[in-house]
Protein backbone atom coordinates (compact mmCIF):
# COMPACT_ATOMS: atom_id res chain seq x y z
CA UNK A 1 0.00 0.00 0.00
CA UNK A 2 1.36 3.84 -0.53
CA UNK A 3 -0.49 6.62 0.44
CA UNK A 4 -1.35 10.64 -1.23
CA UNK A 5 -2.74 13.47 0.08
CA UNK A 6 -6.29 13.76 -0.96
CA UNK A 7 -6.65 16.61 -3.54
CA UNK A 8 -10.77 17.89 -4.56
CA UNK A 9 -10.40 15.65 -7.37
CA UNK A 10 -10.71 12.81 -4.81
CA UNK A 11 -13.59 13.90 -3.19
CA UNK A 12 -16.51 11.71 -5.40
CA UNK A 13 -13.75 8.68 -4.59
CA UNK A 14 -13.79 9.82 -0.63
CA UNK A 15 -17.64 10.26 -1.48
CA UNK A 16 -18.18 6.70 -2.64
CA UNK A 17 -16.08 5.01 -0.22
CA UNK A 18 -17.86 6.91 2.71
CA UNK A 19 -21.31 5.58 1.42
CA UNK A 20 -19.73 1.94 1.15
CA UNK A 21 -19.24 2.09 5.01
CA UNK A 22 -23.15 2.88 5.82
CA UNK A 23 -24.62 0.49 3.35
CA UNK A 24 -25.62 -2.13 5.84
CA UNK A 25 -26.57 0.67 8.07
CA UNK A 26 -29.11 1.88 5.72
CA UNK A 27 -30.04 -1.31 3.66
CA UNK A 28 -33.26 -1.27 6.49
CA UNK A 29 -34.21 2.41 5.65
CA UNK A 30 -37.30 2.58 4.00
CA UNK A 31 -36.18 5.45 1.32
CA UNK A 32 -35.72 5.26 -2.19
CA UNK A 33 -32.38 4.87 -3.59
CA UNK A 34 -32.41 8.35 -4.69
CA UNK A 35 -33.27 9.13 -0.91
CA UNK A 36 -30.47 7.45 0.42
CA UNK A 37 -27.89 8.72 -1.88
CA UNK A 38 -28.86 12.16 -1.06
CA UNK A 39 -28.80 11.43 2.68
CA UNK A 40 -25.12 9.35 2.10
CA UNK A 41 -23.72 12.48 0.50
CA UNK A 42 -24.80 15.09 3.11
CA UNK A 43 -23.73 13.27 5.77
CA UNK A 44 -20.73 12.94 3.57
CA UNK A 45 -19.96 16.40 3.16
CA UNK A 46 -20.60 17.16 7.23
CA UNK A 47 -18.07 14.81 7.99
CA UNK A 48 -15.10 15.91 5.67
CA UNK A 49 -15.97 19.50 6.45
CA UNK A 50 -16.56 18.34 10.55
CA UNK A 51 -12.62 16.46 10.53
CA UNK A 52 -11.20 19.36 8.47
CA UNK A 53 -12.41 21.76 10.94
CA UNK A 54 -11.32 19.66 13.87
CA UNK A 55 -8.25 17.99 12.60
CA UNK A 56 -6.42 20.69 10.68
CA UNK A 57 -3.12 19.51 11.24
CA UNK A 58 -4.08 15.38 10.40
CA UNK A 59 -2.70 13.85 7.61
CA UNK A 60 -5.59 13.45 4.47
CA UNK A 61 -4.31 10.15 2.99
CA UNK A 62 -5.73 8.31 -0.05
CA UNK A 63 -4.95 4.32 0.31
CA UNK A 64 -3.59 3.16 -2.99
CA UNK A 65 -2.67 -0.85 -3.68
CA UNK A 66 -1.33 -1.34 -7.54
CA UNK A 67 -2.26 1.51 -8.66
CA UNK A 68 -5.84 1.97 -7.41
CA UNK A 69 -7.65 3.63 -5.09
CA UNK A 70 -8.53 1.45 -2.35
CA UNK A 71 -9.37 3.54 1.02
CA UNK A 72 -8.76 6.04 2.81
CA UNK A 73 -6.70 6.78 6.18
CA UNK A 74 -6.82 10.46 8.46
CA UNK A 75 -4.04 10.63 11.18
CA UNK A 76 -3.44 13.57 13.20
CA UNK A 77 -0.10 13.32 15.10
CA UNK A 78 -0.26 15.08 18.38
CA UNK A 79 2.65 15.48 20.65
CA UNK A 80 1.69 13.26 23.28
CA UNK A 81 -0.25 10.46 20.58
CA UNK A 82 -1.66 9.79 17.30
CA UNK A 83 -5.40 9.80 17.26
CA UNK A 84 -6.52 8.05 13.66
CA UNK A 85 -9.55 10.01 12.76
CA UNK A 86 -10.71 7.71 10.15
CA UNK A 87 -9.67 4.43 8.38
CA UNK A 88 -12.08 2.77 5.69
CA UNK A 89 -11.75 0.64 2.97
CA UNK A 90 -13.88 -0.24 -0.43
CA UNK A 91 -15.60 -3.38 0.34
CA UNK A 92 -13.70 -5.74 -1.80
CA UNK A 93 -10.76 -5.25 0.35
CA UNK A 94 -12.10 -5.12 3.76
CA UNK A 95 -11.66 -9.01 5.52
CA UNK A 96 -8.12 -9.29 3.51
CA UNK A 97 -5.95 -8.46 6.38
CA UNK A 98 -4.62 -4.56 5.45
CA UNK A 99 -6.69 -3.11 7.80
CA UNK A 100 -4.14 -4.65 10.55
CA UNK A 101 -1.09 -4.52 7.97
CA UNK A 102 -2.07 -1.06 8.22
CA UNK A 103 -2.47 -0.78 12.04
CA UNK A 104 0.79 -2.46 12.87
CA UNK A 105 2.84 -0.01 10.87
CA UNK A 106 0.56 2.76 12.79
CA UNK A 107 1.38 1.15 16.23
CA UNK A 108 5.47 0.77 15.47
CA UNK A 109 5.72 4.19 13.88
CA UNK A 110 3.92 5.60 17.56
CA UNK A 111 5.50 3.15 19.51
CA UNK A 112 8.87 4.43 17.93
CA UNK A 113 8.19 7.84 18.88
CA UNK A 114 6.93 6.88 22.13
CA UNK A 115 3.40 8.00 21.89
CA UNK A 116 -0.08 6.18 22.36
CA UNK A 117 -2.71 6.07 19.96
CA UNK A 118 -6.01 7.04 19.83
CA UNK A 119 -9.59 6.41 17.45
CA UNK A 120 -13.27 6.86 18.25
CA UNK A 121 -14.51 3.20 17.27
CA UNK A 122 -18.59 2.67 16.63
CA UNK A 123 -19.50 0.16 19.14
CA UNK A 124 -20.86 -2.37 16.14
CA UNK A 125 -18.21 -2.19 13.84
CA UNK A 126 -16.71 -5.44 13.01
CA UNK A 127 -13.28 -3.41 13.40
CA UNK A 128 -13.45 -3.46 16.90
CA UNK A 129 -12.16 -7.16 17.10
CA UNK A 130 -9.12 -6.22 14.94
CA UNK A 131 -8.36 -3.37 17.80
CA UNK A 132 -8.88 -5.28 20.98
CA UNK A 133 -6.50 -7.87 19.27
CA UNK A 134 -4.03 -5.33 19.21
CA UNK A 135 -4.00 -3.94 22.15
CA UNK A 136 -6.54 -1.07 22.32
CA UNK A 137 -8.48 -0.66 25.33
CA UNK A 138 -11.57 1.27 26.05
CA UNK A 139 -11.01 4.57 27.75
CA UNK A 140 -14.24 6.33 27.56
CA UNK A 141 -17.84 5.44 26.49
CA UNK A 142 -19.05 8.15 24.06
CA UNK A 143 -22.81 6.57 23.21
CA UNK A 144 -22.56 5.42 20.03
CA UNK A 145 -18.62 5.20 19.68
CA UNK A 146 -15.97 4.17 22.27
CA UNK A 147 -12.58 6.09 22.71
CA UNK A 148 -10.07 3.26 22.26
CA UNK A 149 -6.59 3.87 23.25
CA UNK A 150 -3.43 1.55 22.55
CA UNK A 151 -0.39 2.65 25.13
CA UNK A 152 1.84 0.20 23.80
CA UNK A 153 2.99 -3.32 23.67
CA UNK A 154 3.59 -5.03 27.04
CA UNK A 155 6.94 -5.45 27.38
CA UNK A 156 7.84 -8.51 25.71
CA UNK A 157 5.19 -9.16 23.28
CA UNK A 158 5.23 -8.18 19.40
CA UNK A 159 2.15 -6.91 17.59
CA UNK A 160 0.41 -9.66 15.75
Amino acid sequence: MTFRRIADSDLPFLARLYASTRTEELAAAPWSEEQKATFLAMQFMAQHAHYQQYYPAADWLVTVRAGADIGRLYIERWPREHRIIDIAFLPEHRGSGLGGALMRDLLDEAAAAGKSVSVHVEKFNPAMRLYRRLGFLTEEDKGVNDLMRWRGPVQGTTLT
